[in-house]
């Protein structure tokens, strides 16, 4: 990392039910394991973006019980995740046009809301949609 440019970002989740976290997160929306012990886990999300899951039971800090938190995610078809979540039984809110995207929220084993968006097609006259 020079100047002010930041090469790495990683948020860290501490988890009370870490071993049904870790399982969501690798088997439910398939993120890839970069690092692992036996109380954390780090994923790969895209380029210099990572998440990683720690067991609180095994951490200084402890869990935020999913409270203030929004993990947002950027996909190329919103719809497709859609289905794919609820093929897996997972609750998911219906997906609704909001800031020039098509996006639907959902909750990890922790409480932790997830959002899942696509920004919509440009529309002859408009300008670059804010996601």
């Amino acid at each position: 990392m020079t100047g002010n440019r930041v090469g790495r970002m990683n948020t860290i989740l501490y988890c009370r039910s870490w071993e049904a976290a870790v399982g969501f997160y690798r088997d439910v929306l398939g993120l890839p394991i970069r690092l692992e012990t036996d109380w954390f886990v780090e994923f790969g999300v895209d380029g210099g973006a990572f998440l990683s899951l720690a067991d609180e039971g095994r951490a200084a800090v402890k869990s935020a019980g999913g409270g203030g938190i929004t993990l947002s995610f950027q996909v190329a078809d919103a719809a497709l995740w859609h289905r794919r979540l609820e093929r897996r039984g997972i609750a998911v809110d219906p997906i609704r046009r909001r800031w020039g995207a098509r996006a639907f929220f959902f909750r990890d084993p922790e409480g932790h809301r997830i959002e899942i968006w696509q920004p919509e097609p440009l529309t002859p006259g408009h300008g670059q949609p804010i996601p």
